[in-house]
């Protein structure tokens, strides 16, 4: 946990969940950049904060917690970021309902008159919130986006121009930028292009022939990435009643390949993006029919699954927590993984080489195998004694 200092006064922050081996922090300078802006700290005027605020893409909570008192309203695609933003609410002695929450499904307000955007990583995502907040943003609205340099680029700019109006930036600070839109009301309004879908090659193992479908912020949204292709042509050949997690499922096409494979199993997609999820139910229930046994859960790993109740694990974890490198993520999966299974029951992961995951396997189950390798990934298997 870390104290930011706002113009409004210091807080207290931590990423979700809390681990006192973290040492990232729950914000950075693009926040710090953002918040100097919005109290007139920076050479400007004080924006007005006094009618609707939207915060979208807040990544740990910590501008919606230093806003709280303007009761904003926060929009994500992480149900990690809404936990961490109820944790820092509350330690912050912030009343729970201070900040309404929505995820990247919901429907946006019906007027916005402060914008703030956290430049996501995915242009995809920027694209498709751009478009569903357009019809709340009016003439007046104030719309202020930050991001890190490395964040922040040329078509990000011409995606604010396009969807909402004319659009600059800031000079940079402590490498972060500000970016300032003013919106246009003669602009014609358009629908977000998103989801998008497409069938996957021949050469995708079990999942050749499927109908992937994704909306936007997933990863490889708009092909199948090379360590998913590998892993589909290695899946475990289980026939037979079990109960399957997808966990981290992503648009889901790997539980999905499982599910047809073996018609008699029972599917659980877990992933803690909106989008995702929202992903997965799509591509399975196109591929498998609408009344094939599945759960689809937004949350935090397996912490929602019941110990020993799972038969196999099919895992992809990811090694990047926005631009930051930590295999954290990963050992987190393999722990709720190993809790959830049955006695005998499996964990499946695929992973680059590089990442060394049989070494917090074999640790973590006694016991690791290599199902599959080739110079960049490998599929290793796991057994719950």
């Amino acid at each position: 946990m870390n104290c930011l200092t706002t113009p409004w006064g210091e807080i207290e922050l931590a990423r979700f969940p809390e681990d006192p081996r973290d040492t990232l922090r729950a914000w950075d300078a693009a926040d710090e950049y953002l918040l100097r802006h919005l109290a007139g700290e920076d050479d400007g005027a004080p924006v007005d904060l006094s009618g609707t605020v939207v915060v979208v893409g807040d990544r740990w909570g910590a501008l919606v917690t230093a806003l709280a008192a303007r009761r904003p309203t926060q929009i994500t695609d992480s149900f990690l970021t809404q936990q961490a933003t109820r944790a820092n609410l509350a330690r912050n002695g912030a009343d729970a309902d201070a900040v309404r929450l929505l995820s990247t499904r919901d429907t946006p307000p019906e007027r916005i008159d402060v914008l703030l955007i956290r430049v996501p990583k995915s242009l995809a995502l920027l694209e498709d919130q751009l478009h569903r907040l357009a019809p709340a943003v009016h003439e007046g609205t104030v719309v202020v986006g930050t991001g890190r340099v490395t964040e922040i680029h040329t078509s990000t700019l011409q995606l604010f121009e396009r969807v909402l109006g004319p659009t600059r930036t800031s000079l940079a600070r402590k490498k972060a930028r500000l970016i300032f839109c003013a919106p246009d009301p003669a602009i014609a309004r358009e629908a977000s292009p998103w989801p998008r879908s497409y069938e996957l090659p021949a050469d995708a193992g079990a999942g050749a022939g499927l109908t992937v479908t994704n909306h936007a912020g997933i990863f490889c949204a708009d092909r199948l990435d090379i360590g998913t292709r590998f892993f589909l042509q290695h899946l475990p050949r289980h026939t037979g009643p079990e109960r399957i997690v997808d966990l981290g499922c992503g648009n889901g096409v790997v539980g999905t390949a499982a599910a047809l494979a073996n018609p008699a199993a029972e599917l659980v997609f877990v992933d803690e993006s909106h989008q995702a999820v929202a992903s997965a139910e799509a591509t399975f229930r196109a591929n498998a029919g609408t009344d094939a046994p599945a759960e689809f859960l937004v949350g935090d790993g397996l912490s929602a699954v019941a110990p020993g109740s799972v038969d196999l694990v099919l895992n992809n974890p990811p090694f990047h927590s926005h631009q930051a490198t930590t295999d954290t993520t990963a050992r987190r999966m393999f722990a709720d993984s190993r809790r959830a299974l049955r006695p005998g029951g499996e964990l499946w992961v695929i992973g680059n080489r590089h990442l060394g995951y049989h070494v917090r396997l074999r640790r973590l189950f006694g016991n690791c195998e290599v199902v599959a390798s080739d110079p960049k990934f490998v599929v290793l298997r796991a057994v719950r004694t």
